[in-house]
């Protein structure tokens, strides 16, 4: 479907529960990314992938594979899609770790954005992310998204409280490189 030099997506199928399900449950994974760190059942994990993932109409959810190994890697959605206001939020997470800091989101995150704006030509893509995450703020900065505004004190990691960063992109702003 969408492809680069090292990743293309796929998109996620019931298959899939099992890699997710290693991933939503491992807290450096999902540290950064969930409000909730839960332990999760694989039968919960199952009923999420079906009913979260593949049961929304106003989503669009893929696996990000790595190209040498063809294994998944990780997964991005575009969620709240609303194609009457050409507006959606996209949501990364790499679940193996091994990828982490070496460029793989990056390319992810173009991947979707050159979907969102020049496929679906939407007008504006958002995304929330952990003030704490200065890596990921980094990237999304670097990309191209602006800081719209925050949710003060809205999660609790580490005993302290951290603010939730609303970031956006209009598509007039995208420039892909």
């Amino acid at each position: 479907m969408f492809e680069s030099a090292r990743i293309c997506f796929r998109k996620v199928t019931a298959d899939d529960a099992s890699i997710y399900h290693a991933w939503r449950n491992d807290p450096a994974v999902m540290k950064t990314t969930s409000l909730s760190l839960d332990v999760f059942t694989l039968e919960e994990t199952a009923a999420f992938v079906q009913n979260v993932i593949l049961g929304s109409s106003s989503g669009k959810s893929y696996m990000i594979i790595d190209k040498a190994s063809a294994n998944p890697i990780g997964i991005t959605s575009l969620i709240q899609l609303d194609e009457k206001n050409r507006n959606a939020e996209c949501i990364i997470d790499l679940g193996e770790k091994e990828f982490w800091g070496k460029g793989y989101a990056t390319e992810a995150l173009k991947l979707l954005l050159d979907y969102a704006f020049l496929e679906l030509n939407l007008h504006r893509v958002s995304l929330r992310v952990f003030s704490f995450n200065e890596k990921a703020i980094r990237l999304y900065e670097k990309l191209g998204f602006t800081h719209e505004g925050r949710s003060r004190q809205s999660v609790f990691r580490d005993g302290q409280w951290h603010d939730i960063c609303h970031m956006g992109m209009l598509q007039s702003e995208y420039v892909r490189d």
